[in-house]
């Protein structure tokens, strides 16, 4: 390839990541999000386990990996918060899940024991690979594996996002992770309280 085609090709992968970046800040605070989400299958320490399983709830979703130094524990952490402050009620019409983008390390026995240290409703899945990168897609949420120097020998990239999907299996709220435990107990009270 020719150093000036190599270019043209780097200014278009930074144009796709610049406009993936802004379209993830800047998209609107609150769904549905038409073309976005829909269900999925996947593996937990139990078995397969169906977004559709949980029709009648909503579903607090979460793409992440147990190895993640800080940005995961923090999210899942707000999360828990959030879900202790719901009232027996609330909590009985919600369902966590966090879906690892990590298969290679994140049996579903290991992801069962990561979650129930966060909340005894939190259910970990994962699948292969490609079906991952696939569900990960239609949400819009990204990950990728990246090198690093040590024992771990990759991290693995990836946005940080709580999704709310209603009790019809709709994609309706978008939680950044910097967001409080208040606010998420909040957001999550709007959605059970349209249903």
């Amino acid at each position: 390839m020719k150093r000036p085609a190599l270019w043209l090709l780097f200014l278009a992968v930074a144009a796709l990541a610049a406009g993936g970046y802004w379209w993830l800040h800047n998209r609107p605070a609150a769904g549905p999000y038409p073309g976005m989400g829909g269900d999925f299958t996947l593996k937990s320490a139990r078995g397969p386990v169906s977004l559709s399983d949980f029709r009648g709830k909503v579903v607090a979703l979460y793409f992440g990996y147990t190895s993640c130094p800080d940005v995961c524990p923090t999210s899942l952490g707000a999360l828990a918060a959030a879900l202790r402050g719901l009232t027996p009620e609330e909590l009985a019409q919600v369902q966590p899940i966090f879906v690892s983008v990590d298969p290679e390390r994140d049996t579903p026995e290991k992801l069962a024991e990561y979650a129930r240290y966060f909340h005894p409703s939190l259910i970990g899945l994962t699948g292969p690979l490609p079906k991952l990168k696939e569900i990960a897609h239609r949400y819009g949420a990204y990950f990728r594996k990246a090198p690093v120097t040590g024992s771990l020998g990759y991290a693995v990239d990836h946005s940080s996002v709580i999704y709310l999907i209603d009790r019809r299996g709709v994609l309706v709220d978008m939680i950044q992770h910097s967001d409080s435990p208040q606010v998420i107990r909040a957001r999550l009270r709007k959605v059970l309280g349209e249903a």
